[in-house]
C-alpha cells in the first residue's frame, strides 16, 4: 500500500499543478499599459542615430538592448483584455451568423450585435496598438543588427598596410618596445607608492605569499595532478577507472589556472599596473586557459600508451606523438594571441572594431599587421602539419570508419586549406580577415575535441552506472546525449565564427515565436508543453491499466481473453485524451487542424485504407471477442495458437513455433476457425483399416476397448465406432471421440494408433499392404516374340549364346492375327498399352 501511494502521489501532484496553472495565470495582475509616449520619444531617437551613421558600435548596442526591452514590453501588452475578448466573441457568436448582405434580422438581435461590436472594437484597442508598436520596436531592432553586422564585414574585408613590407618592420618594433617602456615607467612610478606607507610590510608579505602561491601551483601543483590518475587507476575499479581519470585530470586546468589567478591577483591588488599595464595582467588568465585548456585537451585526445583504455581517434604511436606536439604548439600560439590581440594589437579577426579594454594607445594598423603576421605564421604552420596527421586517420582493419573519423579527416582536410590561405590573406593585407579565419578555426578544432572528449566521459559514466563493460558505451542512452550535446555546442560555434550574443538572443526569441504550419503557430514552448503533458497522460494511462490488470480484472468473471481486450481499450482511449489534453495545453487550436484532418482523410481513403481497415477490423475482434489470446485458431493455411492481439495485426504461434502476422482484416472477412473458443473440447477421428476376412464384431469390439482406455475422452457423449465401407485392399472403420483438452488431440491419436498395432497383433487381425494381382493371356504369343527377339540378338553379335534352337522364323515374318495379344485399352493401335497407337511405351 505504501508503494501504491508513493506512485499515485505525484501523479496527483502533477494533476493539480496542471489544473491550478490557469487559475494561477487568471490571478496575476495586470501589467501596466506602455508609456506610447517615451516610446515614440524613444523610437525617433535611434531612427535618427541610424540615418546619421554616426552611431558607433557601443552607442548602437546600447540603443539595442532599449528597443529589446521596449519590444518586450509590447509583447506583454498584446494580451490586455484577452479575457474580457474572448468572452464577448463568445457573446456574439451566441447571436449567430451575421445577416448577409441584403437580409436583415430582428431589431432587438441587431441592436445587441452592434453594442457588443462597439465594446469588442474598445477592448482590442490596446492589444492593436501593442501589436503595432511590436513591429515598430522589432523592426528598429533590425536595421541595428543589419547595421553591425556591415560594419563587422567592412572591418573583415578592409585592407591595411602589408607586413612584408620592410618598411613597417622597423615602426613595428618602436611602438612595441614604447609599450613597454611606458608599462615599466608605469611600475615604477608605483612602486614609490607601494613601497611607502606603515603597511607596507604587510603588503609585500601578503603580495609575496600569494605568489608564492602561485609558483608553487604553477610548478608543482600540476606534476602531482599529472601522477594522481594513474595512483588511483590502480584501486579503481575497471568500470569506473576512466571516469575516474577524466574528473581528476581536470585539475591540469584548474590548478596551473588557479595559480595564475592568485598571481594576477597579487600584483593587481600592489596598484603597481595602471592603464598600460592592467589590460596586459588582466589578458594573462584567458591566455594561461587558452594554453592550459588546450594542453589537456592534447593529452585525452592523444592520449600517452596506457593511460587509456580506448584512445578517442584510431592512431599509432608516431602519428600520436606528432600530432600531440603541434597541438600543443598550436595552443601555445594561441595563448600569445589572446594576451596581446585587442589589448595591444588592432585587426585582431571578429569585432576587433568594438575592443574596448586597451592600452591608451595600440600598434598602428602597419606594426600590429606585422606581430600578427608572425603570430599567423606560427599558428598556420603547426596547424597545417597538425592537420596533416589528422587528414591520414584510418580505422583498423576489422574496423568500420564511425563519424568521428569522418569528422575528424574532413577537419584535417579543411584545417590544411585554411593553414594556407590565413597567411596569404595577412600578406596581401587583409590582416582582420586572416586573423579571423586562422584562430576561429582553431577554436573550432578545440572544441570538436571537446565534445569528443564529452562523449568518451559520458559513455565511460554511463558505463560506470549500469554496470556494464565496454560495449555499454555504445548503447542508445549516451549516443541521445552526445547528440544533444552537439545541438548544445552550436551556439558556442556560432560565437567562435562572429555571431554576438544579442545575435543570439534575438535567434532564441525568434525560435520562441514559432513557425506556422497550415494555422498552426508551433513554439519550443508549446512543444514542451506538448511533450510533457503527453507523457503525463500516458504515464497515467499505464497506471490505469496495470490497476485493472493486477487488482481489478481479475476479481470478475472476464476471462483472459476479456480482460486482455479491456485493457487494450482503456490504453487506446488513455492515449486519445492524453493527445488531446496535450494539445489543447500546448495551445494549438484544434480548428485549425481541421483543413490538414481533411486532407489527411483523402490521404487515408485511397493510401491507407488497407491501415484503417485493419485498425477498425482490431477494435472490431476486441469488441465482439470471437478469438482471444490462447485459442486455437485456423485461418486460411495457417492454424496455431493466438499470442498477442493488437490493434493493426493478430500474432499466432504455429505449431512449429513460427510467429504469423495476421492482419486483422482478414480475421474479419475470411472463415475462421477456432478450436477452442468458449469450450476446449474437441472431436478426434482416427481411420482404421483391416483385412477382409477378419470378424468386424470383434475389430469394433477392441477399437471401442482402446478409445474408453484414453484418459482425456470424455464418456458424455461416448466414443462412437463406425464400419465405413469396404475400401479396395480393407474394411474401413474410424473411431471417433470427444476430448476434454482437445489440444492434446494428436497425443491422443498417436497413442490410439499405438495401441492399436499392439492389440491387433496379439488377436490376430491383420492390417492389409496396398497389392494387385497382374494376369497374364497369351502366355505362348509372348514366348513367341522371346524367341524372335534371342534370334535377332545372336544374328547381330554372331554368338552362340545358348544350345542350339530351332529355326526360328524370320523376325520380320508377321504374326498371325490370331495368335496377336488382345488389349482392354479401346483404341490402343501399336499394343504397348497406352492407346495411343504411335508404337511408344
Amino acid at each position: 500500500m505504501t508503494r501504491l501511494t508513493k506512485l499515485i502521489a505525484p501523479l496527483f501532484l502533477m494533476l493539480a499543478l496542471m489544473l491550478s496553472l490557469p487559475a494561477l495565470a487568471q490571478e496575476q495582475p495586470q501589467p501596466q499599459p506602455p508609456d506610447y509616449e517615451a516610446w515614440t520619444r524613444q523610437a525617433d531617437k535611434t531612427e535618427d542615430a541610424l540615418e546619421s551613421g554616426q552611431a558607433s558600435d557601443g552607442d548602437l548596442q546600447d540603443l539595442r538592448e532599449k528597443m529589446v526591452h521596449w519590444r518586450d514590453t509590447f509583447q506583454a501588452a498584446q494580451g490586455t483584455n484577452s479575457t474580457r475578448i474572448a468572452t464577448l466573441k463568445d457573446q456574439i457568436a451566441a447571436l449567430g451568423p451575421a445577416p448577409a448582405e441584403g437580409q436583415t434580422e430582428a431589431e432587438d438581435v441587431a441592436a445587441r450585435r452592434k453594442e457588443l461590436g462597439t465594446q469588442l472594437s474598445e477592448l482590442q484597442a490596446p492589444g492593436l496598438k501593442a501589436v503595432e508598436s511590436y513591429g515598430r520596436a522589432d523592426g528598429i531592432i533590425q536595421q541595428i543588427d543589419q547595421k553591425v553586422r556591415q560594419r563587422q564585414t567592412h572591418a573583415l574585408i578592409r585592407r591595411t598596410p602589408t607586413p612584408l613590407n620592410p618598411a613597417n618592420w622597423g615602426p613595428a618594433l618602436t611602438e612595441a618596445g614604447d609599450v613597454g617602456v611606458h608599462v615599466y615607467k608605469e611600475v615604477r612610478d608605483n612602486w614609490n607608492d607601494f613601497g611607502s606607507g606603515p603597511d607596507m610590510v604587510g603588503r609585500i608579505i601578503v603580495t609575496l605569499g600569494f605568489l608564492l602561491a602561485a609558483v608553487l601551483l604553477l610548478s608543482r601543483g600540476r606534476h602531482w595532478v599529472d601522477s594522481l590518475p594513474s595512483r588511483l587507476s590502480v584501486r579503481a575499479s575497471e568500470r569506473s577507472r576512466a571516469a575516474l581519470i577524466f574528473a581528476v585530470s581536470l585539475g591540469q586546468i584548474a590548478i596551473p589556472f588557479l595559480g595564475i589567478v592568485l598571481g594576477v591577483a597579487a600584483l593587481s591588488a600592489t596598484d603597481l599596473f595602471g592603464a598600460w599595464g592592467r589590460p596586459l595582467l588582466l589578458s594573462i588568465p584567458v591566455a594561461g586557459m587558452a594554453f592550459f585548456g588546450g594542453f589537456w585537451l592534447v593529452r585525452r585526445v592523444f592520449p600517452e600508451p596506457g593511460t587509456s583504455d580506448s584512445p578517442p581517434l584510431p592512431i599509432d604511436e608516431k602519428q600520436r606523438r606528432m600530432a600531440a606536439f603541434r597541438a600543443t604548439v598550436l595552443a601555445f600560439a594561441m595563448a600569445l594571441h589572446q594576451m596581446f590581440s585587442r589589448t595591444v594589437l588592432p585587426l585582431a579577426g571578429f569585432h576587433s572594431q568594438n575592443d574596448a579594454f586597451t592600452v591608451p594607445e595600440r600598434l598602428s594598423e602597419a606594426s600590429a599587421g606585422v606581430w600578427h603576421f608572425f603570430m599567423i605564421l606560427l599558428g598556420a604552420f603547426f596547424l597545417f602539419q597538425l592537420c596533416n596527421v589528422l587528414r591520414k586517420l584510418k580505422p583498423g582493419e576489422h574496423e568500420a570508419p564511425d563519424y568521428r573519423t569522418r569528422i575528424v579527416v574532413l577537419l584535417g582536410i579543411i584545417g590544411r586549406v585554411v593553414a594556407v590561405a590565413s597567411p596569404v590573406l595577412a600578406a596581401a593585407g587583409y590582416v582582420t580577415a586572416g586573423n579571423a579565419i586562422l584562430w576561429s578555426s582553431i577554436m573550432s578544432l578545440a572544441l570538436v575535441a571537446l565534445l569528443i572528449v564529452l562523449q568518451d566521459f559520458i559513455a565511460d559514466l554511463y558505463a560506470m552506472a549500469t554496470g556494464g563493460d565496454q560495449s555499454a558505451r555504445d548503447a542508445l542512452m549516451p549516443v541521445l546525449i552526445s547528440f544533444a550535446l552537439v545541438v548544445l555546442s552550436l551556439p558556442m560555434f556560432a560565437l567562435i565564427w562572429g555571431a554576438r550574443s544579442s545575435d543570439l538572443a534575438e535567434a532564441w526569441t525568434k525560435i520562441k515565436q514559432g513557425v506556422s504550419l497550415g494555422g498552426v503557430r508551433l513554439s519550443p514552448t508549446a512543444i514542451v508543453t506538448f511533450a510533457l503533458i503527453f507523457l503525463l497522460g500516458y504515464f497515467m494511462t499505464r497506471f490505469v491499466q496495470g490497476a485493472f490488470r493486477n487488482s481489478i480484472l481479475p476479481k470478475t468473471r472476464l476471462d483472459v481473453g476479456g480482460q486482455n481486450a479491456v485493457v487494450s481499450i482503456l490504453g487506446y482511449v488513455g492515449m486519445a485524451l492524453a493527445a488531446v489534453l496535450a494539445i489543447t495545453a500546448a495551445g494549438i487550436n484544434l480548428s485549425s487542424l481541421a483543413i490538414v484532418a481533411g486532407a489527411l482523410s483523402v490521404g487515408i481513403g485511397f493510401g491507407m485504407q488497407q491501415v484503417v481497415s485493419n485498425f477498425v477490423s482490431g477494435i472490431i475482434l476486441l469488441v465482439e471477442r470471437p478469438i482471444a489470446v490462447g485459442d486455437w485458431i485456423e485461418v486460411g493455411a495457417k492454424q496455431g495458437v493466438v499470442k498477442k492481439m493488437s490493434v493493426r495485426a493478430t500474432q499466432i504461434q504455429t505449431f512449429d513455433r513460427n510467429n504469423v502476422i495476421v492482419p486483422n482484416s482478414d480475421l474479419i472477412t475470411q472463415q475462421v476457425t477456432n478450436w477452442t473458443r468458449g469450450s476446449l473440447q474437441g472431436r478426434i477421428i482416427v481411420p482404421v483399416g483391416v483385412a477382409y476376412g477378419s470378424d468386424t464384431r470383434k475389430v469394433a469390439r477392441i477399437l471401442m476397448e482402446i478409445a474408453e482406455d484414453q484418459p482425456t475422452v470424455l464418456i458424455n457423449p461416448a466414443p462412437a465406432i463406425l464400419f465405413r465401407g469396404f475400401g479396395q485392399d480393407s474394411m474401413n472403420f474410424e473411431i471417433r471421440a470427444v476430448l476434454s483438452d482437445i489440444n492434446g488431440g494428436a497425443g491422443v491419436t498417436s497413442e490410439i494408433n499405438h495401441q492399436i498395432v499392439r492389440r491387433f497383433a496379439d488377436e490376430g487381425i491383420e492390417i492389409p499392404n496396398a497389392q494387385r494381382d497382374v494376369w497374364l493371356r497369351n502366355p505362348e504369343v509372348l514366348a513367341q516374340l522371346a524367341s524372335h527377339l534371342d534370334a535377332q540378338t545372336r544374328s547381330a553379335t554372331g554368338k552362340v549364346l545358348g544350345p542350339a534352337q530351332p529355326e526360328p522364323a524370320p523376325v520380320n515374318a508377321p504374326i498371325p492375327r490370331d495368335d496377336a495379344p488382345e488389349y482392354d485399352n479401346d483404341g490402343d493401335l501399336d499394343g504397348d498399352g497406352d492407346g495411343d497407337g504411335d508404337g511408344r511405351a
